[in-house]
């Protein structure tokens, strides 16, 4: 499948916030977008799930303008910032709600083994983040929407992550975005700079520098 989103605008009181939007999103591909904080990737990324509405703003799967939001049709899952995950059902609950087989997740996450019977909401953040992440990326959804996955929990499960990734883009669409840019780079099949409300569709790692999103130098250290 292929998403397009394009001509995007989106004002919060005299504020334009997003303006010159286009992306293009494809079964099989990890797209990343990188952005300075309050640049607007959360907002984007809510429009497309179709949680916020814009202005303005056209969706295309296939070259078929879609007229209602994606979740609505189930096409689409979207991995807030902020906790969602219902604090008081067990863990084991929670995977047996969302139909995402445990025995797999712990085939990857073991450290989680004896964690099914707690509550959710007697995790600690970090670990939450790697529950929500992982039944987000096990949805049935077609396009799969991470905004900062990485940012809240430890190294080993962002390199566990990458692999789920891997595994999960075969059949999906993957758009991730996260201020710690190395992993977005190093997972992205195409990359996306959000800058002064656009988008440009970075060609180059080195274009970073030049747009200035990182400073003179920093790839050259990495």
């Amino acid at each position: 499948m292929i998403f397009e989103i394009d001509n995007i605008e989106l004002n919060y009181s005299e504020t334009r916030i997003l303006n010159g939007i286009y992306l293009k999103l494809e079964t099989g591909t990890v797209t990343g977008i990188l952005g300075r904080n309050g640049c607007g990737k959360s907002s984007l990324l809510q429009i497309i799930f179709g949680s916020l509405s814009p202005k303005y703003k056209l969706i295309k799967i296939d070259g078929i303008r879609q007229s209602s939001p994606l979740y609505k049709k189930d096409i689409a899952k979207l991995l807030p910032q902020e906790t969602w995950l219902p604090h008081h059902l067990t863990v084991i609950k929670i995977f047996e709600l969302f139909r995402v087989s445990w025995s797999s997740f712990i085939a990857s996450f073991a450290m989680f083994e004896k964690q099914s019977n707690i509550k959710f909401g007697n995790l600690s953040g970090g670990e939450q983040r790697v529950i929500e992440t992982y039944l987000i990326l096990k949805s049935k959804a077609k396009l799969v929407l991470l905004d900062e996955p990485f940012s809240q929990i430890a190294p080993i499960y962002v390199n566990l992550f990458k692999e789920v990734i891997v595994q999960e883009k075969k059949d999906k669409a993957i758009l991730i975005t996260d201020h710690m840019y190395e992993h977005i780079l190093s997972c992205s099949d195409s990359l996306y700079l959000l800058k002064n409300g656009c988008t440009k569709l970075i060609e180059n790692i080195s274009e970073l520098e030049d747009y200035q999103y990182l400073r003179e130098g920093s790839l050259s250290k990495n």
